[in-house]
């Protein structure tokens, strides 16, 4: 009978690559296997900052976080930090460049630089890699771990590396959670898609919009009024409603929100900067300035057009020929409209989920269960997601290092 295997990975994605690479390294002798439902590894690595993949941003901290406690978060984040993250791409061949935006992304522009390299490393260091080979079942025993998958593979400790529900083609389609929870884990109670398109009800004005990019605030707020979260960036407006930075950004907290507090509702204010009330006091400053020619110094001309068309005043129209009522609606159209949110586009448009395993349910130090001994888990099955711009992938890097390392020391 063969020996088992020291570590077997279960996920072979950013972060289950990075903990196999991680388990060889901690310890060399040690026999490490990856298995990987996908027939062809790295989907959402190829797909990510359209295909140029955003390895991670300059500055990471726990507040760009949500799900599991942000000091927990903190703590996994602080084990492998930027900075080592960036040199350890650096000491795979992969030079890393600095965006405007702080997004860190490889300087070939070209995402396969960054699999390719981690497949590299991955063989390097002689870790063995199955798939297509996905995982139907893991029992624990008390010397270890029998993995099904097309054979029964023994081994003494288990990473569970599967991701979310997040773009189920790509290999990620939920059945981790089936895995963990057999092995005595919790999923929280709301799982939702996160960093995802939201949608508004077909025929709505903005939908006649598709294709208007601006840059623009979205604010959450509750049922009583009270501010949430707000996210000024890039906004497009789309056929089916908006996307952009911004609103992937506000879609996990928004479709939490819903599920608790029917009254949240989701505001829009196209001038970032100002509100309601400093735009009624410029619009009376006016005079004899029309307001589209105010307006469309600021805002895309379509933009301004269909607004003023909603509250049925002519882009014409002096300032001073605006009645009280016309100026606040005008106002309150341009800096505090609310969105008629009809939900997401769904996992397939979603770049990460939103809940899974809490923290609390792991060693932060070794991300090993607290209810299954011999047992990690890292990645997206966590309960953390983060903002768009790099920040999941370095979630990725630091829990599969914390977790490939602490699981390849010998018992």
């Amino acid at each position: 009978m063969r020996e088992p295997y020291d570590v077997v990975v279960v996920g072979a994605g950013a972060a289950g690559l990075m903990a196999a690479i991680s388990a060889r390294r901690a310890n060399p002798a040690g026999r490490v296997l990856a298995l990987d439902g996908a027939r062809k590894l790295g989907a959402k690595i190829l797909i990510a900052g359209g295909g140029r993949c955003n390895v991670t941003h300059y500055q990471v901290d726990e507040t760009a976080f949500a799900g599991s406690s942000r000091n927990a978060i903190r703590n996994v984040l602080g084990r492998f930090d930027v900075a080592k993250t960036v040199a350890f791409f650096e000491e795979l061949g992969v030079q890393l460049k600095r965006e405007e935006t702080g997004k860190l992304f490889p300087v070939t522009d070209d995402a396969r630089t960054v699999l390719n390299a981690l497949l590299a490393e991955v063989r390097r260091h002689k870790v063995e890699l199955q798939h297509p080979s996905r995982v139907q079942a893991i029992t624990a025993a008390s010397d270890g771990f029998t993995v099904r998958a097309e054979n029964s593979i023994e081994a003494k400790r288990v990473i569970i590396a599967t991701g979310g529900q997040s773009i189920p083609k790509s290999g990620s389609d939920g059945f981790g959670y089936e895995l963990v929870t057999t092995l005595g884990h919790t999923i929280t109670p709301l799982l939702t898609p996160g960093l995802v398109p939201l949608t508004l009800p077909r025929g709505h004005f903005l939908c006649s919009l598709a294709g208007v990019t601006l840059d623009a605030t979205l604010t959450l707020r509750s049922g009583t009024g009270k501010t949430l979260v707000a996210f000024t960036n890039s906004t497009l407006l789309t056929h089916f409603g908006l996307s952009g930075p911004s609103v992937l950004d506000t879609s996990r907290y928004y479709l939490h929100a819903i599920a608790s507090d029917s009254g949240a509702n989701l505001f829009i204010n196209f001038l970032p900067g100002s509100n309601s009330e400093t735009l009624d006091n410029e619009l009376q400053a006016l005079r004899s300035k029309s307001i589209g020619g105010f307006l469309r110094d600021k805002l895309p001309e379509r933009l301004v057009r269909t607004l003023c068309e909603q509250v049925g005043v002519d882009i014409a129209t002096r300032g001073n020929a605006l009645k009280r009522d016309q100026r606040r609606t005008i106002a309150a159209m341009f800096c505090n409209l609310p969105l008629p949110i009809t939900g997401s586009r769904g996992y397939n448009f979603a770049e990460v989920t939103s809940g899974g395993v809490p923290l609390s349910e792991l060693h932060l130090d070794s991300m090993e269960s607290r209810v299954c001994p011999g047992l990690y888990l890292c990645g997206e099955i966590c309960d953390v997601d983060g903002r768009i711009g790099g920040f999941n992938f370095q979630w990725a890097w630091s829990s599969g290092f914390v977790a490939g390392t602490a699981a390849a020391r010998p018992s």
